[in-house]
This record gives structure tokens, sequence and C-alpha cells, in this order.
């Protein structure tokens, strides 16, 4: 990616300011990922309704939950590799049918068979799985690179909000809709995601007729590890987030819902917190829509760090307004690392490579969690929720302060990058 020089005496035009939603291929785009991002909050969300209607146990709810986790797993991995082979327009588009063809399956086995559901709920995650790898690395082919954070930050927004809006949406819904047209909604939530989005304008313009040649799974999967390993910045981010996700995220899942009913007898403080969260998220994702840091990693990794306020609010009894503003610290901070993270992969990677490196960072998001959350409940038992809360405090702002240190992690790039400049009225792609 070249500079554009500023012409010797002369004023630098404005950026363009244009809202990346008036362009017809980032809208479509925009589009499917909210779609996908909705219908995945969505199910577990109406399957408790399913528990709560007694059309669904517990333990049904829990080995149909755990079956989307394991076919979400198995294929991100199978859909980076897919999506750097093929069309990444085309994987979109088959995995979310996939997606979507687990609805009227798990429409039909709801009271019925929770075999059924929970073969549904497998393809229901492998289609969520094999997508994100794709939608990561159709973003980049879409938007142009320095439109890129702003669609990532508008992308992020457009999830986050539908999980503040989506229990109350869905909860109204539920007074008129039974839990079978819910599911099936979220069908067609997945159809949205895999017809709206096009292809990206450089797969337009080189179409991927000819395909890679065939190396094996294994060899492709191992292709994109290496390409990995060649961004030290991206490893560091990577275990950070690991460990944030598997101690802080997990240890404050499994304390927050007692702490609000032991300490402070009420839900308030829960519901409070969660929605805090989101909406700090929101907040941080507007702020680093448009900043751009000179050392843009140093800010993303002290926005990580900033998840450790989480489990530092829980750890002592505090005022609960208290809890819920390090829930909303949290919140921003998450964004203002989760935005630039996305941004320099799509930036740095090989584009053939993209797919499959962005299938590594969900494998850790997504498989490191069920991890964190098993270890956590035996250990409160154990040590007592204060000093578990208390070592996942300073893992979570001491860990991504380590990665910080780690060469290229200051700029998230091999070396600085300077700024865009886009002078005049410059054509847009």
């Amino acid at each position: 990616m070249t500079t554009t020089p500023t012409p010797t005496g002369a004023n630098p035009m404005p950026p363009q300011t244009r809202s990346l939603l008036r362009e017809p291929a980032f809208l479509r785009l925009w589009a499917g990922t909210t779609a996908s991002g909705l219908a995945t909050w969505a199910l577990p969300f109406v399957l408790g309704l399913a528990v709560l209607h007694r059309d669904l146990g517990a333990a049904g709810l829990g080995l149909v939950l755990a079956a989307r986790t394991a076919g979400f797993l198995v294929a991100v991995a199978v859909g980076g590799v897919l999506a750097d082979r093929h069309s990444r327009r085309a994987v979109v588009l088959w995995s979310a049918l996939m997606a979507a063809a687990a609805a009227p399956l798990l429409t039909a086995g709801l009271g019925h068979s929770v075999a059924l559901m929970t073969a549904a709920a497998a393809l229901a995650g492998a289609g969520q799985g094999a997508c994100r790898p794709a939608f990561q690395a159709l973003t980049a082919e879409t938007v142009a690179p320095e439109d890129r954070q702003r669609a990532n930050a508008a992308i992020t927004m457009a999830v986050r909000s539908s999980t503040l809006a989506g229990p109350v949406l869905t909860s109204l819904l539920a007074t008129f809709l039974d839990v079978r047209t819910l599911l099936l909604g979220i069908g067609l939530l997945w159809l949205i995601a895999a017809l709206v989005p096009g292809r990206g304008a450089r797969a337009a313009a080189e179409p991927l007729d000819e395909p890679m040649p065939r190396t094996g799974f294994r060899t492709d999967f191992l292709e994109g590890m290496r390409e990995a390993r060649r961004h030290p910045w991206f490893l560091a981010g990577l275990a950070a987030l690991g460990a944030v996700i598997t101690l802080g995220y997990s240890a404050t899942s499994v304390a927050l819902p007692l702490i609000s009913r032991d300490r402070y007898g009420t839900e308030w403080v829960l519901a409070a917190a969660m929605t805090g969260y989101t909406l700090g998220a929101l907040g941080g994702a507007a702020v680093i829509a448009r900043w751009r840091p000179r050392s843009q990693g140093l800010v993303a990794f002290a926005g990580l760090a900033a998840y450790g306020f989480a489990p530092l609010s829980l750890m002592l009894p505090v005022h609960p307004l208290l809890v819920v503003a390090g829930y909303v610290l949290a919140g921003v901070g998450i964004e203002l690392f989760n935005v630039p993270w996305f941004t320099a992969a799509q930036r740095e990677v090989a584009p053939d490579k993209l797919a499959r490196v962005s299938s590594l960072d969900f494998l850790v998001s997504y498989g490191l969690a069920p991890v964190g959350l098993a270890l956590i409940t035996p250990a409160v038992h154990a040590f007592g929720a204060t000093a578990v809360l208390a070592a996942c405090t300073v893992v979570c702002f001491l860990v991504p302060a380590a990665a910080a240190l780690v060469p290229t992690a200051r700029h998230f790039a091999r070396t600085p990058r300077a700024p865009l400049v886009r002078p005049g009225a410059p054509a847009r792609r």
C-alpha cells in the first residue's frame, strides 16, 4: 500500500467523509454481516425461550449449544482454507445457506427429537464458522484500504446494536409468535447473509475461476499458520486475546450473575453491567472509526487490557454503579482493540492467506472461552471468587502490556505507516 504524496505548496484537501453506508457494495456487505451476527446471537436466546416454554429441557439446551460450538470450531478452520482457495463470496453464500437450512431442522426437532436438534445445531454452527473468515477477507476485497477501519467499526457497531436491542425485540416478537416461527426467522436472517453481499471489487476485476493448485487441507492450513508467524504483532495479539478470553471473560461470565444475586440481592446489576458493556463497545467503535493514533498497536493493547476493569470491579463490595462503570470501560477497550486488529490483518496479511489467518483468530476467540468457563467454576469453589477475580485482573492487565513489547506490536505493522492522504476528488473503487 502506498501513500499518495501531497503536492508541494498545496494544502491537502480534507478526506472524504461520505458515509460508507451510501456505498452500494459496502452496504450489501454490511447488511449481510449484520444479519449473520444477529442470527448468531439470536439462536441461544430463542432456544432459551424454548426451555421456558418447556419445549426443550435444560440438559437438551446444553447439548444443542455444545453441538453448535463444536460445529463452529471444526468449520472455521475449513472455511478459512476454502475462502483462500475459492471465491470468498461463494464461501459466504454456501456457508450461510447451510446455517439457514438448519433452522427448519431445529423447528422439526423442537419438542420431538433432541438428537435432530443437536445435529441441526452442529450444522448451524458449521455454517456460522465457515462464513466468519470469509466475511473478513471479503471486507478487504470490498472496501478500499483507507476506509477499512471505518468499515470494521460500522460492522461492529451494527452487531453490538443488535445484541443491545435484540432481547427486547425478540421478547416482543415472542408475545405474538411461537418459538418455531422465531427459529424460522433466524433461518431468514441467514438467507439475507447468504444472498445480499456482492463480490468484492478485487474479485470482480480478477475472477477466481482458476482454482489454486490443490495441495491438501493440512498443507494449506499450515501455510496459513506460517503466514501468521511472519507477523509477530499478530501472534502477540492472539496470545493476549486468548489470555483475556480464557481468564477475564470466563471469570466475569461466571462471577457476575453470582455477585449480582448474592452481594447486591438483585438481577439489576447483572442487566446493567451487560448493557453498560455493550454501550461502551458502541462508544469505543464510534471513537476508533475516526481516530488514527500514531501507535495504533499500543492503543489497541491498552484497550484490551482495559477488560481487567470488569473483574476488578467485582472483587470488592463497591457501589453497583462502579461495577457498571468497570464494564463500560471494558466495552470501550475491547473495540479499541478489535477494530484496529481486524483492520491490520486485512492490511498486513498476504491477501491470498487472509482467510486462513483470520480463522486462527476465531479459533482462539471461540475455542478458549468454553475451556475458561470449565476451569473457572471449580477454581471459584476451591479458592473463592475474590482470589480468582484478583488473578484474572492481573492477567488482563499484564499480558496485553507484555504483548505490546513484542517487535512490530507498536504499529501492528513491520514499519510505521504514514496516514493515507486523498487529494482532490479521488476515484473510488
